[in-house]
């Protein structure tokens, strides 16, 4: 079946009680055992629950996925990731990489012992094979990345990856299984924030992990039930809800983002936009060919400084000042005070004239036009000058 009808049908069966044709939200801790160690398939709802059952079926299946595990948190999924390597253990992960990510590896588990090096996504894609050694147990992409929409080849890292028996890790969330699918190219584990496109709707916290080796899975399973970073039924079923309207969304992200992305590209307030859409992108040719179309997520620097940045920010109405992305409404932030503000004193703080975009499904005339009254506030004392 194509990815619409899997994304409303996978594991969300009509109630076999009731005929309910929405999966219902199995609000429950416990479950009555017939006898000892005999039960209908749950017996405590850290281990297992139905409406969390339905949506790991799902994702996975729009992953191309034969294992899939939801989690409360994207932070949860990397933190149940993590217990994949041991202290000493050493994990090579692109430098341009959520500020989150970045902050768990260096601040949590560096001092545990782990060894990190951050590469560049030019590295990761044509020479990341110079940098693993036997150490190496874990590579970490992602592709397209936070905040600066590089784009990494899934291919070659992976094949890098496993030159040396690490696995590779690509974290999914800007692309969505919509527009890529990681194993597909080689990867061994896909994640995921289920926050952003995939509940869609910014009402739900919520991460996930899926993989094909049975190995990889049935140490997720393991871990997934004795660290217990399990999301909740309502939150299983808000976010296979908005897993029913995700191509529906993607394809009018997409296509906003593509039109938000030339206007701002030929702006003269405007320094550098970054979209892989954009045939100006080094990488567009490699985007093309990895993902199906670009995506709802861009950034842009301001031709000024941090100040006309901020000034942008506090300018526009229908743009949201927020930190998350990939709902149904545009927000736009400050990645180096904001969601960035732990890569700060890195090796490779974001520019601090950086924007970044997350571009909703409004009217994309209603959202160009509130950037460039936004913009026309930086440019006007430029000019006057």
């Amino acid at each position: 079946m194509d990815f619409e009808t899997r994304a409303i049908h996978d594991g969300q069966e009509p109630d076999p009680t009731t005929g309910a044709v929405i999966v219902p939200i199995y609000q429950t801790s416990t479950y009555i055992q017939e006898e000892v160690g005999r039960h209908k398939g749950y017996d405590y709802s850290r281990s297992g629950n139905p409406t969390r059952t339905a949506l790991e079926t799902c994702l996975a299946s729009l992953e191309n996925a034969g294992f899939g595990f939801a989690f409360a948190s994207g932070m949860a999924a990397t933190t149940t990731l993590m217990h994949l390597v041991s202290p000493g253990d050493r994990v090579v992960s692109v430098n341009d990489v959520y500020g989150g990510t970045y902050r768990l590896f260096s601040k949590v588990y560096e001092p545990k012992g782990y060894v990190f090096d951050f590469r560049s996504t030019e590295e990761m894609s044509t020479r990341l094979g110079e940098a693993l050694d036997e150490r190496t147990r874990l590579v970490w992409v992602e592709s397209p990345t936070n905040p600066l929409l590089n784009v990494v080849d899934i291919r070659a890292a992976a094949e890098a990856a496993h030159s040396v028996g690490a696995i590779c890790v690509v974290d999914n969330t800007f692309a969505t299984p919509y527009l890529q699918r990681p194993l597909d190219l080689g990867a061994d584990v896909v994640i995921h924030s289920t926050t952003k496109y995939l509940g869609g709707h910014s009402d739900v916290v919520g991460g996930f992990a899926a993989t094909n080796d049975p190995t990889i899975a049935d140490r997720l399973a393991f871990l997934q039930k004795s660290l217990g970073g399990i999301p909740g039924p309502f939150d299983s079923w808000l976010v296979l809800r908005g897993l029913k309207t995700l191509s529906v969304r993607m394809r009018e992200h997409c296509a906003n983002a593509r039109r938000i992305a030339e206007f701002l590209e030929a702006h003269p307030a405007v320094e550098r936009v970054r979209y892989p859409g954009l045939v100006s992108h080094p990488a567009h040719d490699l985007a093309a060919a990895q993902m199906d179309d670009f995506g709802g997520m861009m950034s842009f620097e301001v031709a000024g400084s941090q100040q006309d940045a901020l000034e942008v920010l506090r300018s526009t109405s229908v743009w949201q000042l927020g930190e998350s992305l990939g709902g149904v409404e545009s927000l736009i932030e400050h990645p180096g005070l904001m969601t960035h503000a732990s890569t700060a004193e890195s090796p490779f703080p974001v520019p601090d004239n950086l924007i970044r975009l997350s571009v909703g499904i409004e009217s994309a005339d209603d959202l160009i036009a509130d950037l460039e009254q936004a913009l026309t506030r930086v440019a006007e004392p430029s000019r006057s000058g």
